[in-house]
């Protein structure tokens, strides 16, 4: 029985360690496009195959196209935001070749904790 709930308690502390994970603010400062953040920025092409490690980041294949929406700042200017599909999602920056510039100029702001969550089926999962 003791065996049991000790299982019980190790997947409970795996559980909440990566629903922590997925919701940990990447970065306090990010660039957008204008100051709502809907505005594409650019059309980039991914240059190597990319596996994110929990569900805010997105996936891609080389060769794919990606638009970005918002590039985080300061602390951590390696990620990037962008879509490609119905697919949005974190990516690093080096995983991709700008293909075209679509903005005149950046518009740095303040994340939300919003900015972190993961987006699933069209709703924000709050694990």
């Amino acid at each position: 029985m003791s065996r049991i709930l000790d299982q019980r308690i190790l997947l409970l502390v795996i559980s909440f360690s990566a629903s922590v994970q997925s919701t940990k603010v990447l970065s306090k400062w990010k660039k957008c496009g204008d100051p709502e953040c809907e505005k594409a920025m650019s059309r980039v092409q991914a240059t190597t195959d990319y596996l994110g490690p929990d569900c805010r980041y997105l996936n891609f294949k080389t060769g794919e196209e990606i638009i970005v929406y918002s590039k985080l700042s300061r602390e951590n200017e390696n990620l990037w935001t962008g879509s490609k599909g119905k697919d949005f999602g974190y990516f690093p920056r080096d995983a991709v070749k700008v293909e075209e510039v679509l903005i005149g100029e950046e518009v740095e702001m303040l994340t939300k904790e919003t900015d972190f969550l993961c987006l699933s089926e069209d709703k924000y999962n709050f694990e």
